[in-house]
């Protein structure tokens, strides 16, 4: 199926595109080739193939997420100067003149 480049001027139109000759020719060139490359996908005899949807093997690169019981609290606890009531025991950093900071 030949394109012109009436068509393609036409569409540039459509599309709001200023086309030079040279430049209208070229596209002409272009969507003459992609035209005939459809032609050819179409002369395939694709009866009996699987469909593709990827030619990348997807597989996850990430652990499988399970839960684990930790006790990383206890050992936080552990690691700092100053605990009470299974809490760190910080400085205060604001002082409202009641708590002597």
């Amino acid at each position: 199926m030949p394109i012109s480049a009436e068509e393609v001027n036409k569409v540039a139109g459509l599309s709001k595109l200023e086309l030079s000759n040279a430049e209208s020719e070229v596209f002409t060139q272009k969507l003459q080739s992609v035209i005939k490359m459809v032609e050819l996908l179409e002369e395939i005899d694709g009866e009996g193939v699987d469909a593709t949807f990827t030619v990348a093997h997807n597989r996850s690169v990430y652990r499988e997420d399970i839960a684990v019981q930790s006790n990383l609290k206890e050992e936080l606890l552990a690691r700092v100067p100053e605990t009470g009531d299974g809490y760190i025991k910080v400085p205060a950093i604001m002082d409202d003149g009641e708590a002597g900071a």
